[in-house]
């Protein structure tokens, strides 16, 4: 089924693919720039200038390998030598104008540059600067495949990920800067309950005022937490003051503002037992009209032995700041668990910036109090949890064979209103387009438009999505893999079929009957024959005038033969269509429905008489 659907992409024309040397691509990054129109792809080995428009075009690299004696202590360390012991570029951040900084794990030995980008993209200059070349250390992992967080703000870098050779010492630092302000800050690894054996996931600049003094780096990440005898894996939303420069006397050169929070996102069960999907994995942010307050979507997996299972959780960014605005938490009794803290919270509050919004007087961290340090040092972590806006998953997948790995949202303008459509990755190559509609009594239903099965080069396996990025400007998705780079058009709706019923059927915000086709759906067009039903879906409704007789369903007649094989083949116009097969014996008028396995392309059944 998965080369089924490969094929069906390709053949499509709706996407294209860019595959790189024979063993492999290994995109872990990239950098889309749409401003300057450019594509930055970080692979093995190479650093890839590619045209967002048109991936088959022949792309300029830079091969950036690791050092030979790295690549020989890394196998001596029993890594594997094409997956593991070479540079996988896998930080890309634009610097300034004209320079991109960049770091590769350099096999198990992180290494990070500068890359100059000038003038034209065909003949202009693309090169990494040798004499910028430094230690990657605590900015790039050191593991090509460990799960990591950066963000490149004001020129200064905010990384989170571990700080040695086997990915034990987690940590969120700042590095970089322009000079001479350069401050170098991590979290304190003396606390374990600051960070304990963590996975960043994501890193964003937020502002939380008007203010700039008051910016924050907000981070996503999942970490072990140990509530008496038992350790289980919780995710959590952390954040740090970006004008924090340490403390005075105690935590010099760490974090001062550290505060974090639970990220919950469970399913109300009978009895009030939820279902919790504890371990995060992907993070993106939807921004709106206020910088200060985009909407954070989140992917989700379970850590349960009993049910294998992924969900998307929504969080608003004020649920977020109210969470670390609530009461703190304590560590007391035997056990040790944490409870809400009760006693004087010292002044000025601890987790806020210094600035003149709170108090004029304070005017960097190391004016803060001794009474304030020692508090946050033992209370980084708030005592409410965050919970989605819905109380519950936007979508879920469970009992599949396939996790969600990746995230990306899309704010798409339909004919009966504003829809939010998500891109995510799995990692069994494929990427499901899914919205969810708010009906009239405030449920939710769960639409999956289309499964595209983007990465299936070997017949053996699929190629888990790495990466996602999306141009809302160019209205194209691209997909990162092991394999390669995929360009995929957001929009496909010539596949809806060439009727009005089968174009509203697909319920595709991107997509409308515009009289003639199955057409891109264009908010300022004033077409009064456009028809488009994202909410019901409903062609009787909507395409009246356009079929005299709608064809809701479509009968396809086969025959059998006795004690042999037939194969029942349609191929549905959209996720939403649905396929029965029924048998009816010679000479008989009634029907019976055939049981077939769900959503399968081919069927076979053996008839025990002709049909």
């Amino acid at each position: 089924k998965n080369l089924f659907l490969f094929l069906q992409l390709l053949q499509a024309g709706s996407t294209y693919l860019f595959l790189g040397p024979a063993d492999g691509l290994h995109s872990h990054s990239i950098l889309l720039d749409e401003e300057r129109g450019r594509l930055l792809l970080g692979a093995k080995d190479h650093i890839y200038l590619l045209d967002p428009e048109n991936l088959a075009k022949a792309p300029r690299k830079i091969h950036w390998p690791a050092l030979r004696d790295r690549e020989e202590t890394c196998k001596l360390a029993g890594k594997r030598a094409n997956l593991e012991c070479a540079n996988f570029v896998r930080v890309l951040h634009n610097y300034n104008r004209t320079h991109v900084y960049a770091c590769g794990t350099g096999a198990f030995h992180p290494t990070c540059a500068f890359i100059e980008i000038t003038g034209d993209k065909e003949d202009g200059v693309f090169q990494l600067l040798p004499n910028t070349v430094e230690s990657g250390r605590l900015k790039c992992p050191f593991d090509p495949l460990q799960p990591f967080a950066s963000v490149l703000s004001d020129q200064y870098l905010y990384v989170g990920t571990s700080s040695d050779f086997l990915g034990k010492d987690a940590t969120f630092t700042r590095s970089l800067g322009p000079l001479p302000d350069q401050h170098y800050i991590r979290t304190d690894i003396s606390e374990d309950h600051w960070i304990n054996e963590a996975r960043f996931i994501s890193a964003h600049s937020i502002a939380d005022t008007y203010n700039p003094d008051d910016d924050k780096i907000y981070f996503f990440f999942r970490e072990a937490s140990w509530e008496g005898n038992d350790k289980s894996i919780l995710s959590r939303v952390a954040r740090v003051c970006k004008n924090d420069v340490g403390g005075l006397r105690s935590l010099t050169s760490k974090w001062t503002t550290f505060l974090k929070a639970r990220l919950v996102c469970s399913i109300p069960g009978p009895d009030g037992v939820d279902t919790h999907f504890d371990e995060l994995q992907d993070i993106f942010l939807l921004h709106t009209r206020d910088d200060k307050n985009p909407i954070v979507y989140a992917v989700f997996s379970t850590s349960s032995s009993i049910f294998r299972g992924s969900a998307v959780c929504v969080y608003s960014m004020a649920d977020i700041r109210a969470v670390f605005n609530g009461p703190y938490s304590h560590k007391e009794g035997p056990d040790h668990r944490w409870v809400e803290y009760e006693g004087r919270i010292p002044y000025p509050r601890p987790g806020m910036c210094p600035s003149k919004t709170y108090d004029p007087r304070i005017k960097t961290t190391k004016d803060f109090p001794d009474e304030v340090i020692s508090f946050i040092r033992l209370h980084p972590l708030m005592h409410r949890s965050v919970y989605p806006l819905t109380g519950r998953p936007v979508f879920t997948r469970v009992r599949v064979d396939y996790s969600l790995t990746n995230i990306v949202v899309d704010r798409v303008l339909a004919d009966d209103g504003q829809y939010e459509v998500m891109f995510l990755g799995t990692d069994a190559g494929s990427v499901l387009k899914v919205v969810s509609i708010t009906q009239e009594n405030w449920s939710t239903e769960e639409v999956i438009l289309e499964e595209l099965q983007v990465f299936q080069v070997r017949l053996t396996a699929s190629s888990p999505i790495l990466t996602l990025e999306l141009s809302s400007k160019k209205q194209q998705l691209y997909v990162g893999s092991r394999e390669g780079l995929a360009q995929v058009s957001l929009s496909r709706c010539h596949l809806y079929g060439q009727a009005c019923a089968e174009c509203c059927l697909a319920r595709d915000p991107y997509c409308a009957w515009d009289g003639h086709s199955c057409s891109r759906y264009v908010p300022a067009s004033k077409r009064r024959s456009r028809r488009q039903d994202i909410k019901n879906g409903d062609p009787a409704i909507q395409c009246w005038d356009y079929d005299d007789n709608i064809r809701l369903l479509e009968e396809k007649v086969l025959f059998g033969v006795q004690n042999n094989s037939t194969f029942l083949e349609c191929i549905p116009k959209s996720q939403q269509a649905k396929i029965r097969w029924y048998k009816q014996n010679l000479g008989s008028e009634h029907r019976e429905e055939v049981s077939v396995p769900s959503h399968p392309y081919f069927y076979t059944i053996k008839p025990s008489t002709h049909v």
